[in-house]
Order: C-alpha cells, then structure tokens, then sequence
C-alpha cells in the first residue's frame, strides 16, 4: 500500500487551496470523514454528508468534487481518502485493480446524458442531430472522463459527429459554459441539467440510453475512518441515500 510522503502532504495542500476540498457543515471537533466523489454528485452527496454529520455529532464530512478519473489519480498518489464514488465502473476498476479498494465496488446509482442548451436556446438546438450544426458552440467532457465516455457512446450511437468548442475537465464545467452562454450546448447528465433548471434546459435524446453510466462507491485502502466509511456507504446505498439521489433524477441500478 502507499505511504503517505511529503509529496502527499503538498497535493493536500494544493487541493485545498485550490478550494477542491470542501466540508459539510459540521463543527470540525471530532473525527474527520473524507470522502472522493464525481462532480456529477455534488448536490446529493453534499446533502448525504449533512444528514450524516447530524446522525454523527462532532465529525466532519470533508468531499473533494471533481472528475472521477482526477480523483482516482489522486488516490493511486497515495492522497488519503476513506470513501471513492466514482460516475464509471472503468475508473472504478482501475483503482481496484491498483489495490486501492477496500473491498468490492458496489453500483448504487445510475445517470444518463441530457442536451443543455441556455434558456433562450441561441442556437436552436431541437435534437441531438442539431449537435452537429458548423456554427455551434458544443461543449463536450474529456474523453478521458466518465461524461465525455459516455458522450462520445452516444454521439456515435446517434450517428452524429460533433466538433467541440472545447473539452471539459469535468461535468460541471460543461454545464457552467452552458448556463453563462458560452456555449449554445453541451451534453450533461440528467441530474445536472435538473439542478441547474433555472437557467438550462435539458433535452432527452434516445441514443443516450445507450450510454447509461453506473456509479460505483467503495470504501479506499488504508482509509483513516474505515468504520465511517462503511456507514457512509450504507448511508448513500440505503433508503434515505436512494431517496435523495431519485429525487435529484438519479435512477436505481
């Protein structure tokens, strides 16, 4: 297993200065629970750690938000982490397969992509056909990604080539291009275009459940709080964690 170094010390430091790591509201007296989860679950997980820290006095759940491929680079650099949710099986695996997984992996939500378009919709987007318009601006994740994974799934499913404007790092940078018009669209999961209704608009495609993405959580190697690891798992993967991911368009496995 790895040890953690210096090195490990400064990518903390970075990611917390960076703002990457951010704490549910707690009082931060007593034990710490870091947890490591895709962008694409921000909303439901940050709401999992209040109630968690409610049922929890004194400990403190810290996420660090961001793509699931960042994150599991970060945990095979030995950056301590008790709790990995990842938005692919792929990614999920290639820190299993590392020996960085606690255990077996288990799928407790799905997602699938949506069109984001702006409100005011500039670019007439209709259909996932319209994707492929020379004028566009579409924004895509990085392939390397699990939302720009499931992208390129579907576009080739659809038939449709796009040329995107830019890659993204992670979902939510793809939906913030969107909602500030700089992009006339971009594919986001369903959840992510249902959280940020107020200023996007989401299109089903059919092509897109041809590229559902199952999420898997684990509980890492080496975790510091392994006990609260497992109860945060059992949190997210019981009823109260399935009633919050339903209720934000995530779908049971």
């Amino acid at each position: 297993m790895f040890k953690r170094t210096a090195a490990v010390a400064a990518l903390l430091v970075a990611l917390a200065g960076c703002g990457e790591v951010d704490g549910a509201s707690g009082d931060g007296g007593g034990e710490t629970l870091t947890v490591f989860a895709a962008a694409s679950l921000t909303e439901t997980f940050t709401e999992l750690g209040e109630t968690f820290e409610k049922s929890h006095p004194g400990t403190d759940v810290r996420f660090s938000f961001a793509g699931s491929s960042t994150l599991a680079q970060q945990i095979a650099q030995g950056a301590p982490a008790d709790v990995f949710a990842s938005a692919s099986p792929a990614t999920m695996k290639a820190v299993a397969d590392a020996g960085d997984a606690a255990g077996e992996p288990r799928v407790f939500t799905t997602n699938r992509l949506v069109i984001a378009v702006p409100k005011d919709n500039p670019g007439g987007v209709r259909s996932v056909g319209d994707l492929a318009g020379e004028d566009l601006r579409v924004v895509l994740c990085a392939e390397q990604v699990p939302c720009g994974a499931a992208a390129a799934e579907a576009l080739d499913a659809a038939g449709v080539t796009v040329e995107p404007a830019s890659q993204e790092k992670d979902v939510k940078a793809v939906l913030t291009k969107v909602r500030l018009g700089e992009a006339d669209a971009g594919l986001v999961y369903r959840t992510d275009a249902k959280a940020a209704a107020g200023d996007v608009t989401g299109i089903e495609f059919d092509a897109a459940a041809k590229a559902i993405n199952d999420y898997p959580i684990v509980q890492v190697a080496d975790a510091p709080q392994p006990g609260l690891a497992q109860e945060f798992i059992a949190l997210v993967t019981g009823p109260q964690g399935e009633a919050v991911l339903g209720e934000a368009g995530f779908r049971a496995p």
